[in-house]
This record gives structure tokens, sequence and C-alpha cells, in this order.
């Protein structure tokens, strides 16, 4: 039926059918009747009208046109200092308009405007350029009535508009919106202006898009916004106004609204529509307006190219049906391949199925031959993006007659990995040889024959790391200079930074009130600096930023850069974000906060700490702060492995962070007589004395190893297993409990489905306190040390670096890594014995005091 929400649908559908060819076909009736619809449905179109009974199928046909002049007065040009309404009004200036008013949201400020100007004034006519947004009304009504009154408005050539493009299963209201308000609003806008000063001009030429009439993978939005575009100026010129749509195909050059790529242009070639150039739009309006007609096309079709595709049925129903041609559903092609399939070997099948998907994603990238595309390289490294992918996918749909998801591209990312589950999809179809079965169950048995016994389910697709980011004291920006810090031994404690604003007297050996034992830490003496321009942020914004937020921002780019990811590929995918952090109160130390008044929530906000990265890169997954004190960064990666095997998440940053901007934590912890003096933390010593505190930033990219594999990511640890849980009772709010120490070691490895004799080196909290190291010390001897052979190496990272906080844990992790990679376990600092608070002999566990190769067996590094 009628109606602006139907005649957006129509658009918005045929895109739908070009992401999902055969899913759904679209039926536009006056009236319904059971017997016609089914009629209509069982001839198995893709599209047809339903008109007075009778089933009509919509096809193109060539127009003629009579010469076009201009009528005399002022014609407005909408989106005029774009490149179509920059042609558009050359090609007006060429047949004979007087007078011009060029409008665009820029006016005369925008880069074009000038170029514009000095063609107009070559060819003698008059024009002025007005800024105005012709989605806003009030500024339309002025405008125009303002030009009603001092001239005669001849014509209107609406080209304005906009793009947000996306696959259905992206879309959302605000992209939908800003399209419909910048092509169809607009059109509305200035109609009704024109009705408002009494004005109805001799041609009213509104620039719509084929991609309305045959739809388009990746632009629903944009294909509902242009149909509803031509039902309005169908309805426009049936109360007596004079009105053109003009559907233009997609052009060789930057339109204004997008800059298409050659795969891009490759694309609607293969659909038989040969990108437009500039000579064509310096004639083609005036022969559309010259046709008479409401509707018209501006398009170079291929007819060669949509003959050699019809059978298609990725083929655009319009452009199969040229000429009265019905086009087909391509069944017949695919019924003849399952036949060839179902007599194959599961080997030869699957050795067809992969050559099929070669072939296709050549075909697909125009350039490229079969033999081009290797079996395990990514389709991402060959330049697919989520078009082309559904290009890709509809053709294999259309070779196989299988549903395949428009996502194959990323879910399955090789070729192999893509007639892998192609094979399984006609295994579903076909029915698997008893053969073929029992080569599966043989397969699976042998991998699974030497697993441990277990309770835990299975997991065969373990959450691994991609890539590790740091900031840590001592000036350490990478974990190559974390290792090298490591494995010469060396520490990164210092004096307490200069340019934090604390007192001058904070150090007071004694301890008095509002000092500190201690004027040592571990630093990141250059917290202060930031890049905001890089990340958008102005320098307001900056300022009010909690420095943790700063420190994040900036290692979260380098994670990524690490990796060989671009951010920017990532954008609205289902990315978590897992960020640990102990709360402070930044921003009530700021001496301009009046200033600031508007980002101060945001700028101090701990729940805003992973929220903040996820906006940065448009990350829709989960984004979580974790502050459950020094254990925070942990948590946090316990958390994102159980998004990631929960669904919650495809990926995930993860990690913690603590920049200390105030003293407070010295002073409460001096009071408490928790501080080592010469601020050195001696994990698990007899002579420790208390903690250090440090700062510092560590992060790392996880994944699904299956996911690391099929993007090419190199993987640098596996994270079997992990647990979370609270002491509860124990001796005082801050004190552990070994008992429940005990239990979450226990716990994690039954979640890794492994022994506590598979563990070769534990990497310890440590802090140096003469409370927490025994416990934890009697702990992992009670866990990781009841074994036998050769002893668990225990150690700590905060004997080099001080206790980092929210990201001590993962800087813990980040050491293991590099450890694991080199087969080196470095020694632990500060120990002059081991504590005599724990009995060692009751557990095979060694202190780690001088660095040690990493254990050699049969098995995993762990």
């Amino acid at each position: 039926g009628g109606g602006s929400a139907a005649s957006a649908a129509l658009g918005l559908v045929r895109a739908v059918q070009a992401e999902h060819p055969g899913r759904l076909g679209l039926v536009d009736a006056d009236e319904l009747d059971s017997a016609t619809l089914a009629a209509a449905v069982g001839a198995g179109l893709p599209e047809c009208s339903i008109r007075g009974g009778g089933v009509f199928v919509p096809t193109l046909t060539g127009l003629d046109h009579a010469e076009w002049t201009p009528p005399a007065g002022t014609v407005v040009v909408t989106g005029a200092t774009g490149a179509l309404g920059s042609l558009a009004a050359l090609e007006l200036a060429d047949r004979g308009v007087e007078d011009l008013l060029l409008i665009s949201r820029s006016g005369e400020s925008s880069p074009r405007a000038a170029e514009l100007t000095v063609s107009l004034s070559e060819r003698g006519v008059s024009h002025r350029f007005v800024a105005c947004d012709v989605a806003d009304a009030t500024a339309v009504n002025s405008m125009i009535a303002d030009l009603a009154s001092r001239s005669t408005i001849a014509g209107v050539v609406h080209t304005a508009g906009a793009l947000a493009d996306a696959v259905l299963e992206n879309q959302n209201a605000e992209r939908i919106h800003r399209v419909l308000e910048a092509k169809v609003s607009g059109a509305v806008n200035l109609d009704a202006a024109l009705v408002e000063a009494g004005v109805t001009p001799d041609f009213f030429a509104c620039y719509s898009s084929v991609v309305g009439l045959v739809g388009n993978a990746g632009q629903s939005n944009y294909a509902a916004a242009n149909s509803l575009l031509d039902a309005w100026c169908r309805d426009r010129a049936a109360r007596g106004a004079p009105t053109t749509s003009i559907a233009w195909s997609v052009w060789a050059i930057a339109s204004g609204l997008a800059e298409l790529g050659e795969s891009d242009l490759n694309r609607f070639r293969r659909m038989g529509l040969t990108p437009l150039e500039e000579e064509i739009g310096q004639t083609a309006l005036g022969r559309a307006l010259g046709t008479g007609r409401t509707e018209v096309v501006a398009a170079h079709l291929d007819r060669a190219r949509i003959a050699e595709r019809r059978g298609d049925p990725s083929l655009p129903f319009r452009l199969a049906s040229l000429d009265g041609h019905s086009g087909s559903t391509g069944l017949d092609a695919a019924s003849e391949l399952l036949d060839t399939l179902a007599a194959a070997t599961p080997e030869e099948r699957h050795r067809i199925l992969l050559a099929a998907v070669r072939r296709e994603a050549a075909a697909v990238l125009t350039g490229l031959d079969e033999a081009d595309v290797p079996d395990d390289i990514p389709f991402r490294d060959f330049g697919f993006d989520s078009l082309t992918g559904v290009e890709l996918r509809n053709r294999l749909v259309s070779l196989t007659g299988l549903p395949l998801p428009a996502t194959l591209v990323f879910d399955h990312p090789t070729p192999a990995q893509s007639a892998t589950l192609i094979s399984e999809r006609l295994d579903e179809r076909l029915g698997t040889p008893a053969d073929a079965a029992t080569h599966v169950c043989e397969e699976h048995a042998a991998a699974t024959a030497n697993g441990p016994a277990t309770s835990a389910p299975a997991d065969d697709d373990p959450v691994v790391i991609v890539s590790t980011a740091c900031r840590l004291p001592g000036g350490i920006s990478t974990p190559e200079e974390l290792w090298t810090l490591l494995e010469e031994g060396r520490e990164a404690v210092g004096p307490f930074p200069d340019n934090r604003g604390w007192p001058g007297d904070l150090h007071d050996p004694g301890a008095s009130g509002g000092h500190s034992v201690t004027e040592t830490g571990g630093f990141l003496h250059d917290a202060d600096l930031f890049d905001a321009p890089f990340f958008r942020i102005s320098p307001r914004e900056a300022r009010a930023m909690d420095p943790q937020h700063r420190v994040l921002l900036e290692t979260s780019w380098e994670l990524f850069e690490r990796a060989g990811i671009r951010p920017d590929h990532l954008t609205g995918r289902s990315i978590g974000v897992y960020i640990g952090n102990i709360g402070q109160k930044y921003t009530e130390g700021l001496a301009d906060r009046k200033e600031l008044e508007g980002h101060l929530v945001t700028g101090g906000a701990n729940s805003v700490l992973s929220g903040r990265l996820a906006y940065q890169f448009g990350f829709e997954g989960p984004a979580v702060s974790v502050d459950t004190a020094c254990s925070s960064s942990l948590v946090a990666l316990h958390l994102a492995a159980q998004g990631i095997r929960s669904g919650d998440c495809d990926a995930a940053v993860v990690g913690g962070v603590t920049i200390l901007a105030r003293p407070d934590l010295f002073v409460e912890f001096s009071r408490q007589g928790g501080l080592a003096v010469d601020g050195r933390c001696k994990s698990f010593a007899d002579s420790a004395d208390g903690t250090s505190w440090g700062e510092g930033v560590a992060l790392l990219f996880v994944e699904r190893m299956s996911t690391a594999r099929a993007a090419g990511h190199e993987i640098l640890a596996v994270l079997e297993g992990s647990a979370i849980n609270q002491d509860g009772a124990s001796n005082g709010l801050s004190a552990p409990n070994g008992r429940a120490q005990q239990n979450v070691i226990r716990a994690a490895l039954r979640s890794a489905r492994l022994t506590a004799g598979d563990v070769d080196v534990v990497e310890a909290h440590g802090t140096g306190t003469r409370l927490g190291d025994p416990i934890e010390a009697q702990a992992v001897i009670a866990t990781y040390g009841q074994r036998q052979g050769r002893p668990v190496l225990l150690g700590s990272l905060k004997s080099n670096i001080a206790h980092t906080q929210g990201a001590a844990g993962v800087a813990g992790v980040i050491k293991v890594v590099e450890s694991l990679r080199h087969g080196l376990v470095p020694r632990t600092l500060n120990v002059d014995a081991p504590t005599a608070a724990v009995d060692w002999s009751r557990g095979r566990v060694a202190l780690v005091t001088d660095p040690v190769r990493w254990p050699t067996g049969d098995r995993p590094r762990r």
C-alpha cells in the first residue's frame, strides 16, 4: 500500500534482499486477497506488484527526451558545494540559467565554493552562496521567503544527502534518521517553504539514487530514504506541482557523500552499473528533465554484464528483468553442484568447495585469480570489507543453494574455514557418509584421550593473549623494556614525582601525622603528558580527566599497534573492555574546578574509565570497570575470559591502571606501619617490612584461539583457566585468609583442567608485608607444593617495580608472558632469605632468588 512507511520499507527490503538473497520476497499491493497473494508468492519472484487483482513485474525501460531549456528566473540548488551539486550548477549555467542560489551547510566557506565561483563567473552567471541546513525548516522558510521577495523562483534542484552505511544487522535509529533527514526532510522543507511563499516553480528536481530501486548491500537506510523520496515526488506531482525524481547510479567521481574505492566501484560494475563519469553529470540533468516524467533513472547499464549474470539471485531483480527477462533463482546451477558433491567423498567435497570459495573470492576482488587466494590467509588481508564480504556470501549462496551467514568472511575468515562451514551445511542436507562420521569420531577420540579427567566442561577453543602493552615505573614503555629490566635484575623505584603539587615536606621518617615514612616508590614521572588532539579530546576536557583515563587511552592504542590490529576495523563489534583500577578523588584536588564544569563527573568517575575506551574506539561489547583493590586487574581478566567464553564479547581489552594523583595512600599506610621505609618490596623475604607503592598501566588483548589463528595474530600465551573468591571471615577486615586462598587456587586449576604438578611457575602477589606474604606462601605450599619431582618456582614482580595496585596483577601476567617466551624465570629481588614465618619444608616450592632456565619437559610451559 501507499504511505511514507510503506514507501521507505520498499527500499529497505530491496537492500536486505541484496544482503540476504533468496531469503524474502517483496509484494507491493494496493489491495490484498489470499488467492492473488498466494499466486504472487508461488511465482517465486523476488519482487512484484499487485494492482487490480493482476500481478506485475517491475522493470526498467529506455526513455526518449526532448531538448530542455530552463525557464527565466532564479534556480535554487541544494548541496551546491558538493560534487554533484556543483555539476548541476554548471549544467544549469551551460543551459542558460540566469541566476543561481547555491545552498549548502558551509556556504561560501566551503573549499569548493571558490572553484565553483570561477567556473560560473566565466560563464557569466549571476550567483550567490547561502549557508543553510535544509533539514532546518525555520531556516529554509526564511531563505525562500527572502528569495521570493526579490526574484522569480524558476526551479529547485535538491542534491543534498548523507550516508551512514551499514549492513542491516548494524543499522540503528540514529543512522536511519541521519540519512532520512538530509535526503527527505530537506525536500519536504523546501516544498513547504515554497507553498508558504505562494510560489510554484516550473521544475523541482530531486536527486534520488538507483539504490532505492535495485537495492544495495550495506545501504538499507539509504535505499529506504531514496525510495521514500521517490514516493514523495510522485505525491507532489499528483497535486499538480511539476516534480522530477532522478535516481542516479553510482559515480566514478567522488560524489561528496562518500569516497568510493576501486573495490566499491568494481562491485557496482559486477551488478551491470558502469560508474558515471563527470561528463554525464553535465548533461544528464537536462536530459532527465526533458523526458517530462516524474521518475527517471540516470545510469550507464552494462547490458552484456547483466545478461551474463541472469540466473544469479544476487543480481538485483530490476536489472535481471531488464528488457522483459524475468531472471531465475539460480537453483538449477545449485542443484547441479549438489549432485556432484553428493557423489564425492568428504575429502573431495571439501577440495571442490575450497576451490569454489577461492574462485568466487577472486571474482569479487577484480584483478585476482584463484591462485592469488591462498587457503589459510584471512579474507581481510585481500581487502574484503563488510560489503564485499556480503557479495562473496551471496555468490556462494547462489552457487550452492545453501543459506549462509552474512558475516561469513568474519566468522569463518579464511577460504579453508568458509569451505569447512559449507561442507558442514552440505553434510546436514546430504547426510554425512558413515565412513566420514567414523573418521571424525576417531579424530576426536585421539585429541581427548590424554586429556585430564575433570568435571569441568571441555573447551577446545581457549582464550589466548595476542598482545600486551604497558607503561610502568623506571621509564618502562614496552613489555620488551620490562623484560630487559627483569633479565638484568634491576629495580625501577625512585623518588616522589615533583610535578604533582605534593607537599615538599611529605617525607618524615618518624611518620608524624600527614607524612610518609618513605620518599621512594615506583612512578610514571611523565603521567602529566597527554596528546589530547590525537584522541579528539579538547584541552579543557583533558584537564578534567583523571590521568588514569589518559594513560589508559595511550597504552590501549599501543596494544593494538603491537598486535597489528587497526582499531577502526573493530568499530561496532562486540569487543569487551574490562579495566581494573582503584578509585581516587582526582577532580576534588583541581584548582580550576569551576572552569572545568561539565567534564568533572566523567573526568573522575571510575565507571567511565572502561566506557571511555569503548567509546573512543566504538566497541560495543561489555565495558566494565573493576575495583577489587589490588586484585582488580586479575578479576578483570577473569571476567573478560568468562565474557568471551559465554559470548558476551568476541574479544577484549583487559588490564588495570593506577596513577597516584594524591599522596594520601603513603600517609595512611605510614600510620598503619604498612610501608617499607626504603620503598622496596621484599617479597617473601625474612627482612620484609612493608609494601612499596607504585603506579602504571598494563593491558592485554584476549580472544579465542580460533579467532587469533584465523586473523593471523601471534599467540603469546593461553589462559587455560581462572577463578575468583573472597576471603570471608578472617583475622580483620583487611587480613587475608589462607584457607580461602587455597580454595581459589584449586578452583583455578579445576577451571584449567590441570593439576598442581602441571604448573612450573607461580607469579605471586608478594607485597612484602609481614602478614600477607606468609599466608600467601603457605597457600602456595599447600596446593602447588604438594607434588612430586621438581619444585614449583615462586616470585613477584613487585620486588622490581613496587606495588602498582590496580595494574599489578596484569603487570605480573606480562612478566610471565615474557618469561614464557624467553625460557627464563627472572629472580625476585631484595630477598635476604626466605621468610622464617613459613615452614618451607612442607611442600616443594622454591623462591627464585637467582635466574632459572624454564624447566624443560614434554609439555607446554605453564
